[in-house]
């Protein structure tokens, strides 16, 4: 199944979790509200990529009332209970793929939680230089996601989603701490800090351009 094809397969289940993805989230809020509290004082125009329902925007629009987002997710169902909440004047929503959407420039800041675990490190380069490109120079990447505990449990989740997607509608392919940051790296970014967040095999990851 090619990346395509499998970016079509998380739609499709993202779609179908609609009436209770809020609910199973509100566990991760704790990864969620690091995005906000990392940000430059000076941000004002933000991409969210996965931003789904819109839950990691609640804090972050409570610290930056001004700033604007724009959000892309791949899920429809996600972007149209986005558009309800409070804040919903305050963002741009495009549903489509991270692979094939124009992602505009000159952004303060990228941020992404719990959405970019998906996608495979050769994916990721391809991903992380469309990031890298639409950033303004010193501008930041944020990311707050799934790690893998170590090697081992990288090569089985791709084992399974090379061999066994089929049995499956969802499965996470995180990559460990060190191939991340070689990702990053690799498309240019610098100044690499990472931070604990305050649940299990996640970190925060903040990169600049």
């Amino acid at each position: 199944m090619n990346l395509k094809e499998r970016n079509e397969t998380v739609r499709n289940f993202f779609n179908e979790k609609i009436d209770s993805y809020d609910d199973v989230h509100a566990q991760y809020m704790d990864t969620k509200a690091v995005l906000g509290d990392n940000l430059d004082k000076n941000s004002k125009n933000i991409l969210d990529l996965g931003g789904g329902t819109g839950l990691e925007l609640i804090h972050l629009f409570e610290l930056y009332p001004d700033a604007h987002v724009t959000v892309i997710d791949i899920t429809e169902n996600m972007v149209e209970k986005l558009k309800t909440r409070d804040f919903a004047d305050k963002v741009t929503t495009i549903c489509g793929d991270f692979f094939e959407v124009d992602f505009g420039d000159n952004y303060d800041a990228v941020i992404s939680t719990s959405a970019l675990h998906h996608f495979k490190k050769n994916e990721k380069v391809i991903l992380y230089k469309k990031i890298y490109d639409c950033l303004k120079d010193g501008g930041q990447f944020l990311n707050s996601d799934f790690i893998a505990e170590d090697e081992e449990f990288e090569k089985e989740q791709l084992y399974e989603i090379d061999n066994e997607f089929d049995k499956y509608k969802h499965i996470d392919i995180p990559l460990t701490l060190e191939h991340e940051l070689e990702v990053l790296k690799e498309v240019g970014f610098k100044n690499i800090e990472v931070k604990p967040v305050p649940k299990h095999s996640y970190a925060l990851t903040n990169a600049r351009k």
